[in-house]
């Protein structure tokens, strides 16, 4: 029988008393309707109800206009909005805007996730849900293994639809059906919740150094845009409060981490803390303010407690404004040491370091003038000749940049300049008080770009670089503090100078030669050379032999890439010698697919005393997750010395997961140890129940019941 869709309004109005109210009633699609005597309405067959979003469906309907009320006979589904609420039932009363009355013999379900089971189920208001005689839980349930993983049994429990609560009476935690504790009253927040006030669950750690503990987050939502995250951390070793504190703006947001602890790990006792903040915030007419804020009590609590391996802190406070034409940036940034090294000369290394720069693009007779400015002071703690230095300068700089393709696909590029700095310098003799440098500067720069595609559609670049480049400072010798550690590499093979900051100038007639060439293939993936090298008129000695750019020829550079789709991305770099001798070679390496996830690096560097390295580096850095099946996942990472032939970290980890537990599982090891800091073993037990605004389990991970 074709089926009938009858507006339950329009009956009512024509046919049954008190038609105006009834205007407000539901919308009825069945394949068969009946009209019993005066006053009722039975439907049957694929029965729905429609009513201000709220679907319902049946296998029959029967509805009194005496007292207003629907029957429903099962199986039922209710559907509300979204599908956030959904209430299945075998039989139904309820009321002809069907926001309130009884459900038999049903289960509500919450975005999906949280099933609530109860023998009988009472709306109120269409905002409040009551269950009576419930277990509740987001574990799927086999019939051949009917225990899910967790449960809670509570004699009555509420969901609230609009505060997105749920409250349970006289409830009890199972785990594999073993009861595990009981409480008589319980408050949580349903699965579309993600922000709500009331304890987190525990996690349990234990390290060699503070023995056995376990935290507790307390999380405190203060409004829609506020969020306070207290942690108390106890053992017997140490009393220690974490916290963390958030702050959404309309322009922006900010955001602090810190704790404070009382251990017995330092001699005499002390209150050890640390604070971590960190802003963003859009200014009027473009302008951006950005902060963060590094604080600690100690060189060794951070790593102590496994906050942070941060062994240099630096808090920055900045304000800048990039445009099309012009781009500006104010900062001052503090700096603090934790290394043990450095500890007993902490107030002759760099301390306070403020600057100023503006550069302006004008467009000018086919190609761009840049004008910039440049300001910044950097100042140390200590007052003694040498050690003591601080340092200022102003500088100003102007280039012209103008660029041609020619008729045989050439591209040419010439840039010339000049710029003028001033630098005052106090306390150390070796340099003059005020000192002032002019450095101009030309460029002349080669690119021919050769394009083919072959047969199988891939498509080739290949592009021979040729630049020529000089440029000399004129005046006498200044502090070099922003310049010390170079890199070559492919970013700046074919930059007028590598030194990264202002204080240093690439000095002398220089030409800077490579090669690129780049495939990309149909099939997904694309494979990049370049290799290049500086040559000289003149031996310089500007740079240290461990930078690869010293002498009269620089080191080989030899740079690939190749990336496979979203699986495999690896990049290596060398410097080597006409002799391939290696200054420095560094690989890594990404791979992913679905059950495999692998990151890796190496690096090996010659010594260079200038640069605090007074042997060679040789490091191998493995970090590593394995899917095991379907619930399953091992981890492990590591950093190893291989040139002392010793491990300096190394961690292992086991993670269980599936539709509604997440287990959690890590073991690592600090192998270093120096003055202040010890090496340490950490043991870490985290558990997570999805279905409490915990977030959603990937579906792979559901359990599937046998058939």
């Amino acid at each position: 029988m074709r089926r009938l869709m009858i507006l339950l309004a329009l009956i009512f109005l024509f046919q049954f008393p008190g038609g105006g109210k009834a205007q407000q009633l539901a919308t009825l699609v069945a394949d068969r309707v009946e009209l019993t005597g005066q006053n009722t309405l039975v439907a049957t067959g694929n029965v729905e109800v429609l009513y201000q979003g709220t679907r319902l469906q049946a296998r029959r309907v029967t509805y009194s206009s005496a007292g207003e009320t629907l029957l429903f006979d099962g199986p039922i589904t209710l559907v509300e909005g979204d599908g956030r609420v959904i209430l299945i039932a075998e039989q139904a009363e309820l009321d002809s805007g069907l926001r309130n009355g009884i459900l038999t013999s049903a289960r509500l379900v919450l975005d999906q996730q949280l099933q609530l089971a109860a023998n009988e189920i009472a709306r109120v208001d269409g905002r409040y849900t009551q269950l009576s005689n419930t277990v509740v839980s987001s574990c799927e349930v086999c019939a051949g293994n009917p225990v899910p993983v967790w449960e809670i049994r509570a004699r009555r429990v509420i969901h609230d639809k609009v505060e997105r609560q749920i409250y349970f009476q006289n409830a009890q935690f199972r785990f594999l059906g073993v009861p595990i504790f009981y409480t008589p009253r319980l408050r949580l927040p349903d699965p579309s919740l993600t922000r709500a006030t009331g304890f987190m669950l525990p996690s349990l750690r234990t390290t060699s150094r503070l023995k056995t503990g376990v935290k507790v987050p307390y999380f405190i939502r203060l409004n829609d845009q506020i969020d306070l995250t207290l942690t108390p951390y106890l053992s017997s070793a140490t009393r220690t409060l974490d916290l963390r504190y958030r702050h959404a703006f309309r322009a922006g947001d900010l955001s602090f981490e810190g704790a404070i602890s009382r251990d017995n790990l330092l001699v005499p006792r002390q209150t050890r803390y640390y604070l971590f903040g960190e802003g963003r915030f859009d200014l009027p007419r473009d302008f951006k303010l950005d902060f963060d804020i590094e604080i600690v009590s100690d060189t060794a609590y951070l790593i102590d407690y496994g906050f942070s391996d941060k062994d240099r802190l630096d808090s920055e406070i900045k304000l800048s404004r990039a445009r099309a034409r012009d781009l500006f940036r104010a900062s001052v940034t503090d700096f603090r040491t934790l290394r043990d090294s450095e500890e007993a000369i902490r107030d002759q290394l760099p301390r306070t370091f403020a600057n100023v720069s503006y550069e302006r693009r004008i467009a000018l007779i086919g190609g761009e003038f840049r004008l910039g400015f440049d300001a910044a002071s950097l100042t140390r703690t200590s007052n003694a000749p040498g050690v003591g230095r601080d340092v200022s300068r102003i500088g100003v700089s102007g280039a012209f940049r103008r660029d041609w393709t020619l008729a045989n696909g050439m591209l040419a590029i010439a840039e010339m300049g000049i710029q003028a700095t001033t630098y005052d310098t106090r306390q150390d003799p070796s340099f003059a008080t005020t000192t002032a440098q002019i450095t101009p500067r030309a460029m002349i720069e080669l690119r021919w770009p050769f394009q083919r595609t072959d047969s199988s559609g891939a498509y080739h670049l290949l592009e021979p670089v040729v630049q020529l480049a000089w440029s000399e400072t004129n005046g006498n010798a200044v502090p070099n503090e922003d310049s010390v550690l170079v890199e070559f590499d492919e970013g700046n093979l074919f930059d007028l100078g590598r030194f990264p900051g202002e204080d240093a100038r690439e000095q002398g007639s220089r030409a800077n030669i490579g090669l690129r060439w780049t495939r990309y293939d149909p099939a997904g993936w694309t494979l990049g050379v370049t290799v290049g090298r500086v040559l000289r008129n003149a031996a310089t000695t500007q740079f240290a032999p461990g930078t690869g750019l010293a002498g009269k020829k620089s080191n080989w550079l030899a740079a690939g890439q190749l990336r496979i789709a979203d699986r495999l991305a690896v990049t290596h770099r060398a410097l080597f010698d006409d002799g391939f001798d290696f200054t420095r070679s560094e690989t890594r390496l990404a791979w992913q697919n679905e059950r495999t996830a692998i990151g890796s690096s190496y690096l090996w560097m010659i010594a260079e005393p200038t640069e605090n390295r007074p042997i060679a580096t040789h490091e191998l850095a493995v970090d590593a997750a394995y899917r095991m099946s379907r619930h399953w996942t091992g981890r492990l990472d590591g950093r190893f010395d291989l040139a002392a032939d010793r491990a300096s970290k190394a961690g292992l980890g086991l993670e269980y997961r599936s539709e509604c537990l997440v287990v959690d599982l890590s073991l690592s090891r600090r192998f270093t140890s120096s003055t202040s800091l010890s090496a340490s073993t950490d043991f870490g037990l985290n558990v997570s129940l999805a279905g409490f605004g915990s977030g959603r389990n990937d579906e792979s991970y559901r359990r599937r019941c046998s058939r």
